[in-house]
């Protein structure tokens, strides 16, 4: 009960605080639209499902690297110090992760409409797709939040970013991708419960992982 009643106090900390520093969410906003308009105007309208699949993916994933490498950048070693005398290390892991999913979560669905609105949509199982938007968004975040987490002791090293997350990031796009081209190719859902099944079960260890490990991080 009191774990919920951190995070939740966590959560809304991190809105308030993303709220107050809008150039950052505006800073992100406006690199997605650019990326998909540069993107609009290279390939027009001879874009294949196969390449609007990979494009689309390839956005995504920058975008959540630069919106997620900042969860722990914008709070000072002092504050840290400060969230420790009051707070548990595994609220506070579970309060990145989770503020992550929701960021991720409206970042992934203004991609994809704005995808749609100038790469035409291609997609023809929607429910399907949204799931993969979903289960991608929550692997997105957990995975860089923890290695966000990772990096930030030692000294913000994007390049050890980069290198810890690749490893547990690249089963998770193959996997996303698998189950987007299929919802581009048609309205079938056979053969998607196996992929289905490896998304959750990556994310439910790295959230374990993060539950687990974070503590000693925190203690560092």
């Amino acid at each position: 009960m009191r774990l919920s009643k951190e995070i939740q106090a966590l959560v809304g900390k991190e809105i308030r605080l993303e709220l107050k520093q809008k150039y950052v969410i505006n800073g992100i906003l406006l690199y997605l639209v650019a990326t998909i308009f540069v993107t609009y105007l290279a390939f027009e309208s001879v874009i294949t499902p196969e390449t609007w699949n990979s494009l689309f993916w390839i956005i995504l994933l920058f975008i959540a690297v630069n919106s997620i490498s900042k969860s722990f950048i914008q709070e000072n070693p002092a504050r840290h110090i400060y969230y420790y005398t009051i707070t548990s290390p595994q609220a506070v892991a579970l309060s990145k992760i989770i503020y992550n999913l929701f960021l991720m979560a409206i970042l992934s669905v203004l991609s994809f409409v704005f995808f749609v609105f100038l790469m035409g949509n291609q997609v023809v199982n929607i429910p399907l797709f949204l799931l993969a938007l979903i289960l991608g968004s929550l692997g997105l975040s957990s995975v860089l939040t923890m290695v966000a987490a990772i990096a930030s002791r030692a000294s913000y090293n994007f390049s050890l970013m980069a290198i810890l997350s690749f490893p547990i990031v690249l089963p998770l796009l193959g996997a996303l991708m698998t189950i987007s081209r299929t919802a581009l190719s048609g309205p079938d859902w056979s053969g998607m419960g196996v992929f289905i099944a490896i998304l959750l079960i990556i994310n439910l260890v790295v959230i374990i992982l993060a539950y687990v490990l974070f503590p000693y991080l925190w203690k560092d």
